[in-house]
């Protein structure tokens, strides 16, 4: 194998909600996570995102675990209504607070990669319709100008929007997620359309600020039938073109997969597809699991589970560094000259952490599914594939969602009751993978 390229960049990933904490402080307003999490019965472990790792008040420890860490970028996101106000005007406390830390990061030689949303829509636009609406696309537009304008200077990338598909199924489909909607699929595809319209929109208004990079951000997950019946065959290809094609397609092709045309044709509006289809510079790769899926009876025509045979993590997600392979090499195939540059944007997995009596968190587990993944990244570069970026998930334990703080992620083990952090082994070993790549690297260029 020939090693990681040189100026291959490492870095980890983290999101508003799920770390921020100071939910009324700042003039914060509330998001659909909000007020999803304070409704009985649909978090896990009945918590909510109010504290959560409160990072708005112990940014620094984490800029400096970053630094210690010794990563190339950090990807973060903004929190929407952290920053703009229930009239859509600034809230200068919440850019001050993201001032602060961009400018802290720079001074880090940490490159900011900046994500606009990852899933915390301010409530008030929920009240409105949410994604439903038409409106939030150019909501979202202006909220992006807002960002840009205040922090555009210190942004090494910027991204619209995490994992739509997610966002799509899992909060306004299968409700388990903000704004926990079960919509039928026949209206739902409005929802998955007004949001790549508002990656486009605001990919168009970041471009106009100027010539930071643009990535887009995406989750693919192989989908493989249970079974050889026709059935089930025919319910992991549809599986396989929603996740995997419904939000790539449209931004690298301009046309939405065939199959899934239907869910999305009556949202469509003359012009929307151009607006769609706005160039990105880097493609982001978020992978974690292979799927299994059979066909089911009813609205939702198929069920999703690991497949038979392998192991699985904490949260019950099969692993399958190989998958990671194929994505990449499935996308070089598929887009040829149309895909950017590759970045793998997440990767990680839950593992049952705890500290022991001499203050340490051996995570072992999590340093074997690392180190598989990367060699699955290497595989792909050594086919000709292109992939310049691996960021972790995460920096730190955090609210994982539906499943609150009973799942851990971090390659740093926060303790909930009383903030404290402790860097895993996982934060060791990656620390020592960068270094070696680094030096290697140089000893490449040296030749």
């Amino acid at each position: 194998m020939a090693g990681f390229p040189q100026g291959f960049v490492w870095g980890v990933a983290a999101s508003a909600y799920q770390i921020e904490g100071a939910a009324g402080e700042g003039g914060r307003v509330p998001s659909v996570w909000d007020t999803f999490s304070h409704r009985p019965g649909t978090i896990a472990d009945g918590q909510t995102g109010d504290v959560a790792c409160d990072h708005v008040h112990r940014w620094r420890e984490d800029v400096a675990l970053l630094a210690d860490l010794g990563v190339d970028a950090y990807r973060l996101s903004v929190s929407w209504p952290r920053v703009v106000t229930a009239s859509g005007a600034p809230n200068p406390a919440g850019l001050d607070f993201y001032d602060r830390l961009l400018d802290a990061l720079v001074e880090r030689g940490i490159t900011p990669v900046v994500n606009l949303f990852h899933w915390d829509l301010p409530q008030w636009l929920q009240d409105q319709g949410g994604w439903q609406q038409r409106d939030t696309a150019h909501r979202f537009a202006e909220y992006a100008a807002i960002v840009a304008a205040r922090l555009g200077d210190r942004v090494g990338v910027w991204a619209a929007i995490n994992e739509m598909f997610e966002h799509f199924v899992l909060g306004h489909v299968v409700g388990e997620h903000a704004p926990g909607l079960q919509l039928p699929l026949s209206d739902a595809g409005t929802v998955a359309h007004h949001l790549l319209l508002a990656h486009g929109s605001a990919v168009a208004t970041l471009r106009a600020t100027g010539p930071t990079p643009i990535m887009a951000i995406s989750s693919y997950a192989p989908a493989r039938p249970v079974s050889d019946s026709p059935a089930d065959v025919a319910a992991a290809a549809y599986y396989d073109t929603v996740q995997n094609r419904l939000f790539t397609d449209p931004i690298l092709l301009g046309s939405y997969p065939e199959e899934a045309l239907p869910l999305v044709e009556p949202a469509i509006r003359e012009g929307d597809m151009t607006v769609i289809a706005s160039p990105v510079d880097l493609w982001g790769v978020n992978y974690y699991t292979v799927n299994a899926v059979r066909a089911v009876e009813g609205d939702i025509p198929l069920e999703v589970i690991p497949p038979a045979g392998l192991p699985v993590t904490a949260f019950g997600w099969a692993i399958a560094p190989d998958g990671l392979t194929e994505v990449l090499l499935g996308l070089h195939k598929r887009y040829g000259d149309r895909l950017p540059p590759l970045m793998v944007t997440e990767n990680g997995c839950a593992v049952d952490d705890v500290v022991d009596a001499a203050g340490r968190c051996e995570d072992r587990e999590r340093v074997s599914f690392l180190a598989a993944h990367l060699d699955a990244v290497q595989v792909a570069l050594d086919a000709g594939v292109d992939v310049r970026r691996f960021y972790v998930w995460s920096l730190l334990d955090n609210f994982e969602w539906a499943a609150g703080y009973t799942k851990r992620f971090g390659l740093v083990h926060v303790d909930y009751s009383t903030g404290r952090r402790t860097p895993k082994t996982s934060f060791g070993w990656l620390r020592e993978r960068i270094r070696d790549s680094r030096t290697a690297s140089i000893g490449q260029s040296a030749r």
